[in-house]
């Protein structure tokens, strides 16, 4: 498998893909990876010729340094999940020298009201954080596709407004939610939780489907209620936000008579650990 720490050899590659007029697709994670990103790399070997993996740990999207110090990392156990999949799949683990030569900085966009709400109220200049490096890496590989999660959802409009101010010419490709067996949603996170914690936080999408299966049978006010009670009821657990937003502009669901798309967003923290997820609900 082709594995690449360097800008240059990246650029060097890219040129030999295109001139062979080869489709790329780009999948960019921080590592740790798990069936979820599997699901995105074989998405993208399936669509394109060539598919680089980035893996990265970006730390100006990291507001808690003890959460940037404990994200787990293992390059040699990421390459052995990816390394049988496709020949068509590539890696990229740049050092944060190599991806922020001229110092750790910011790019700073108007993402407003998208980045001041849910994680963007919790983890300040988070999505700047993100937008910094996705536009890095965009910018070097000039991808046909690009493809992140659906558990990121928030995380997907920022990335979507960032191709819109920066006029990227590329396909945004959003992947389903992939699931534990419990339901929870996959995360690197999952692996800090303890054996008893991990098989309690199926409630988090047991809460969502809740809220899907009642919207609209049941006042706003009650629905949060009953979730937060059940979800606090188990020790630990703490319910950090639960939202219903507009699906595209993540503004509030105010009203029952209300016919637009809308999601159900969740964050709990479980000791210090902050597990996320959401549901389409109409």
């Amino acid at each position: 498998m082709i594995c690449v720490s360097l800008t240059e050899e990246i650029e060097n590659q890219l040129k030999k893909s295109r001139k062979k007029n080869k489709t790329m697709g780009l999948v960019p994670t921080m590592g740790s990876l798990h069936s979820g990103h599997l699901s995105l790399i074989e998405q993208a070997y399936e669509k394109n010729d060539v598919v680089w993996v980035s893996i990265f740990v970006n730390p100006i999207q990291f507001n808690n340094s003890n959460d940037l110090k404990n994200y787990p990392r293992n390059l040699k156990n990421d390459i052995s999940k990816i390394q049988h999949l496709s020949d068509k799949v590539r890696v990229f683990n740049p050092s944060v020298k190599e991806m922020y030569k001229d110092g750790l900085s910011t790019n700073y966009y108007d993402f407003e009201p998208l980045d001041t709400i849910m994680e963007g109220e919790f983890r300040k200049n988070h999505f700047n954080g993100v937008a910094t490096i996705v536009y890095k890496l965009l910018k070097l590989f000039n991808p046909n596709d690009v493809y992140f999660g659906e558990k990121d959802f928030q995380q997907v409009l920022i990335i979507k407004k960032l191709i819109i101010i920066e006029k990227f010419e590329l396909n945004l490709i959003v992947s389903k939610t992939v699931r534990e067996e419990n339901g929870l949603a996959y995360s690197s996170r999952n692996n800090r939780l303890t054996n008893s914690d991990r098989k309690k936080a199926s409630i988090i999408y047991k809460s969502l489907i809740f809220i899907k299966s009642n919207f609209k049978k049941k006042p706003l006010n009650v629905l949060r209620s009953h979730v937060i009670s059940s979800i606090e009821k188990i020790k630990n657990f703490k319910v950090q936000y639960l939202e219903i937003l507009d699906n595209n502009s993540l503004s509030p669901y105010n009203n029952e008579n209300d016919s637009s798309i809308q999601r159900a967003f969740i964050c709990v923290v479980v000791n210090d650990i902050r597990l996320i997820d959401n549901i389409l609900l109409n």
